[in-house]
């Protein structure tokens, strides 16, 4: 029997034509895999998204969203913040972790427990157990706001795996191969979706379409992504 909160999931994921052009509508509860040593949980953050929710707020009250300088000097289309011990930043400079948010000078926000048990568990879900990230990088995507083809690369332990939530306007993931130029998948990521990769796949190419306009009742019309990374 489908649940009310898995029903308002589907709901909400079906709001947008995301779903078109050959990407098949997602299920509640699938294990959907991407290749190997890479997985898509659906719905698998369900059962806390609102304590996430929550999460994002006060990290982002306590260190603001901003939109980021590439090494190139372009600014990003996502507006991003971080939590835990480290932050992933971007300036002219290149891109790097770092202890404290150079926009305060001070720490980044504790990464609040919540967290930290849902990546664990995600991670072991998918086949890493002992997962114990110590950054976590949220964006923030408005219609329009995109992410291209790129690897996680910055990390020290690129033996962990990555794991990257989904919250708010569904969106469409773009899984790429080893090389830029490989062809790319593309997956529907709905609210409460879990991404987890590593092994053979941890530096596969990855990135988001332009986002396009939405609703969902917890975030409005914008989208929120968690990843979840070890960088030092």
């Amino acid at each position: 029997m489908t649940s009310s909160r898995e029903h308002a999931w589907g709901q909400a994921a079906g709001t947008a034509d995301l779903f078109d052009g050959g990407i098949a509508t997602p299920v509640a509860g699938e294990r959907v895999p991407l290749s190997d040593g890479a997985w898509l949980l659906r719905g698998f953050a369900l059962d806390v998204d609102a304590a996430l929710m929550q999460a994002v707020d006060a990290i982002a009250h306590a260190a603001p969203f901003r939109h980021l300088t590439t090494p190139g000097g372009f600014r990003m289309s996502v507006a991003m913040t971080n939590c835990g011990r480290m932050g992933w930043v971007s300036d002219r400079r290149g891109y790097r972790y770092e202890r404290l948010d150079p926009c305060s000078g001070q720490p980044w926000p504790k990464m609040p427990a919540c967290f930290v048990a849902l990546a664990s568990r995600a991670a072991a879900d998918a086949g890493y157990p002992g997962f114990d990230p110590d950054a976590c990088l949220i964006n923030r995507y408005v219609p329009g706001a995109r992410l291209t083809l790129h690897q996680d690369r910055d990390e020290a332990r690129l033996e962990a795996p990555i794991v990257s939530v989904s919250l708010g306007v569904p969106a469409s993931f773009l899984w790429g191969g080893l090389d830029r130029r490989d062809s790319t998948q593309r997956h529907a990521l709905a609210h409460g979706d879990v991404v987890v990769w590593g092994g053979a796949s941890r530096m596969r190419f990855h990135g988001i379409a332009p986002l396009r306009q939405g609703w969902h009742p917890a975030a409005g019309d914008i989208r929120i992504n968690l990843t979840f990374r070890c960088a030092g």
